[in-house]
């Protein structure tokens, strides 16, 4: 594949350029298997519909067709389980989560390594999601299968790691 160039000129990044080195959706790490794809995410609902408003033209426009969207503010009743299972943005720079070239956080990493930039925070970044899977685990021992009003919180925060809770 010949690589692509994209330079991203958005709210939080000025005249960034990564490279595309992958085919779009392929050719992810193994032990990376999320269960869904950004635009899928967007559809459902995550991120209280703020969530990168202004990076469409960064992204493929069908990611953003029907995705559930709001410019002006984060609206809890946007995610697919209509709670917030967010922290805000500040929290993760403070703890020091935020990896400079993705200023936004996972899901940016995410949407990015789906349209095939690989770069060097994709180790941790795969880790984090990894981690993820307790919570899993959590829905497992304490929900019957199908109640999707058991832990409406924890499935929402497992929707925004493209984990599909709805099939547990």
């Amino acid at each position: 594949m010949d690589q692509i160039y994209v330079v991203v000129d958005d709210l939080m990044q000025r005249n960034y350029i990564y490279t595309l080195s992958e085919p779009v959706g392929m050719n992810f790490h193994p032990e990376f298997k999320p269960e869904l794809t950004p635009r899928e995410m967007l559809e459902l609902g995550v991120f209280g519909g703020k969530y990168m408003t202004d990076c469409i033209d960064e992204f493929p426009e069908e990611w953003f067709t029907n995705a559930k969207l709001c410019h002006e503010r984060h609206v809890p009743e946007l995610n697919h389980f209509g709670v917030n299972a967010s922290k805000p943005l500040s929290y993760w720079r403070a703890r020091g989560w935020i990896y400079h070239e993705d200023p936004r956080g996972w899901f940016q990493w995410y949407c990015r390594y789906f349209m095939g930039r690989r770069c060097a925070d994709d180790a941790r970044q795969i880790g984090r999601w990894k981690a993820m899977r307790r919570h899993s685990a959590q829905l497992r021992l304490n929900c019957v299968p199908g109640d999707l009003d058991c832990r409406r919180k924890q499935r929402q925060a497992l929707l925004h790691w493209a984990y599909d809770s709805r099939k547990i």
